[in-house]
């Protein structure tokens, strides 16, 4: 029964290590890596085996209302529902894994979830003014995770450990406050603050955990509600958490009430939540947020654990916003490569280059990137949730580069799984939206290029790679297929960013001479009549992007027609 987890420890919880590793252990001098140092011709041996592509959908924007879609569309489902309903669309498209918001109650009911309350309320009880989540109720995603594992797709559920928000009520803590610059400076001597740091979950009453968070459970807190001020207190008796960034000397504050992982009630909570989470949900792994702010030795411990107790099949993404790609691969490496990473720095160069225009060098879009460095363990974005216009992490990558750079993460060989977005398929509410969705912010090209690059990814983009990045404004590169896949068919790709349209002449392999090539895209007319020894003059149209492929192959008059 699992109400009465909360009577059993967690099996082989692990013990904390007297002396984590510090951030600062991990870092090394600072390196970049150029993208010259990735094979040129990467050569993929047709007997060598070729498992399907993967892809990821992150399954919500951050400016979605409750209970509200498109103008087009019925204004009342639940996200849950709506995600429900483009389930086949989306596994038609390829997509693998599908990342959700947080699911858990939050402060507020309009909250996304990142303002996490209680773990173990996934809209089932009536707290914090709701029963439902922003997202829905438990039962509508219960009913969407088992959906999406019959179609294939495993579901990836977003994980908030770092903090708590909306609390039930305040307690009396001797705290000292700490500079915002620098966590390892006192700005104050010690005093006694009212903190929101009483959690009971009055409306849970027990049900799957019985414990309740006090004071004890948190290092520190953002307000003082007896002066009701701002800032940033640590807890008398408490420290920062070493094994975190370094940056404002130690990031291990973040937001609300921080959460102290190396108390043993709070450990013993969060691993029997970990197995009481997959007996509520279908799941086929988690997004983990904020990991920079947290004990990196507490998260190898808690997926450590649900490697060896939960599910050894689970796919990890940790979102830690740096960009230091030789930092993050050092940090995969210390989490023995069992978790993926967001390539930020990859992001960053789309969003540098493509702002540059002109005079961007396209030649430097995979210079350091995750990708280079540990490409299997790098997940590719070009937006999420926090790179959106008005957001913290705000990285805004001009529009007319949107299109090139989703082709160079899902249809390039060794470079990482790519994560599309809800809003570049879907459109978005925008920062202003108005009631009347009038200001609704339609998908990228009209949400037609990016599926049928998809559809590409799934079919034809197998085999060896040959690149072209031998101009600054125009870069190529080619994919040769493989005979297991499609019938063998592959694909040629060109970006460019000058206002000029380019051709740039690129082998495809012996093996298909003769077909004659089209662009998916429609963007560049004309074909391509592929020569004898394998070899093709493809064009693409100023500031765009072509993906050229043979109008006869397997799949492509579905592509063609494909219509999301």
């Amino acid at each position: 029964m699992s109400e009465f987890l909360n009577l059993h420890p967690p099996r082989s919880a692990p013990s904390i290590p007297t002396n984590p590793p510090t951030s600062a252990a991990l870092r090394p001098w600072r390196t970049r890596r150029p993208a010259s140092v990735l094979p040129n011709p990467l050569i993929i041996p047709p007997s060598a085996p070729c498992p399907p592509n993967q892809t990821m959908l992150q399954g919500f924007e951050w400016y979605i209302p409750p209970s509200s879609s498109p103008p087009d569309s019925d204004p009342s489902p639940s996200h849950w529902t709506r995600l429900a309903k483009i389930l086949p669309s989306i596994a038609a498209l390829g997509v693998t894994s599908l990342w959700i918001p947080p699911a858990c109650k939050a402060a507020r009911p309009e909250g996304n979830g990142y303002d996490i309350y209680d773990l173990y309320d996934l809209g089932e009880f009536y707290q914090k003014g709701t029963t439902r989540t922003k997202w829905g109720t438990k039962g509508e995603l219960v009913e969407l995770c088992e959906q999406a594992q019959g179609l294939g797709i495993g579901v990836l559920f977003d994980v908030v450990l770092n903090h708590k928000a909306g609390a039930d009520f305040s307690q009396e803590v001797v705290a000292t406050r700490v500079d915002d610059t620098d966590r390892r400076v006192d700005v104050g001597e010690r005093e006694m603050i009212e903190a929101w740091t009483g959690y009971v979950f009055g409306g849970r009453a027990g049900k799957y955990s019985g414990m309740r968070w006090g004071r004890e459970h948190f290092t520190g807190i953002d307000y003082d509600g007896r002066k009701r001020e701002s800032g940033v207190w640590r807890f008398e008796g408490k420290r920062w958490a070493e094994d975190v960034d370094e940056e404002r000397g130690n990031y291990d504050y973040l937001m609300f009430a921080d959460v102290d992982h190396r108390h043993p009630e709070v450990r013993a909570d969060l691993f029997r939540w970990a197995q009481w989470l997959p007996r509520q949900l279908k799941l086929g792994g988690m997004r983990l947020d904020a990991i920079k702010h947290y004990s990196f030795e507490f998260l190898r411990s808690f997926v450590s654990f649900i490697h060896q107790q939960v599910d050894p099949n689970w796919f990890f993404v940790g979102e830690y916003w740096r960009e230091d790609s030789e930092f993050l691969a050092r940090y995969l490496e210390y989490m023995g490569q069992r978790i993926s990473l967001f390539d930020v720095q990859l992001v960053s160069n789309f969003s540098r280059i493509s702002l540059e225009g002109e005079k961007g060098d396209l030649r430097e879009i995979f210079d350091d990137a995750l990708v280079v460095w540990k490409p299997q363990n790098a997940v590719t974005f070009v937006v999420n949730h926090d790179t959106q216009e008005g957001q913290s992490l705000e990285t805004p990558v001009a529009p007319f580069f949107i299109p090139s750079a989703y082709a160079l993460i899902l249809l390039r060989a060794n470079a990482g799984l790519p994560c599309v977005f809800y809003s570049d398929l879907y459109g978005s509410f925008g920062q202003r939206r108005k009631p009347d969705h009038s200001n609704f912010i339609p998908p990228t090209s009209g949400g037609v290029v990016i599926p049928k690059m998809m559809l590409a990814r799934q079919l034809w983009a197998y085999g060896s790679q040959y690149d072209y990045f031998d101009d600054a404004s125009c870069v190529g590169f080619t994919r040769h297929g493989h005979p297991s896949r499609s019938g063998g068919n592959g694909l040629a790709v060109l970006v460019v960013n000058s206002w000029e349209c380019k051709s740039k002449r690129m082998f495809v392999g012996e093996q298909h001479a003769g077909e004659v090539w089209t662009d998916l895209l429609k963007w560049c007319p004309g074909s391509v009549v592929i020569d004898d020894a394998g070899w093709g003059e493809f064009m693409v149209a100023y500031r765009g992007v072509s993906v050229w492929a043979n109008r006869a192959a397997e799949g492509r008059e579905f592509v063609d027609e494909f219509v999301l």
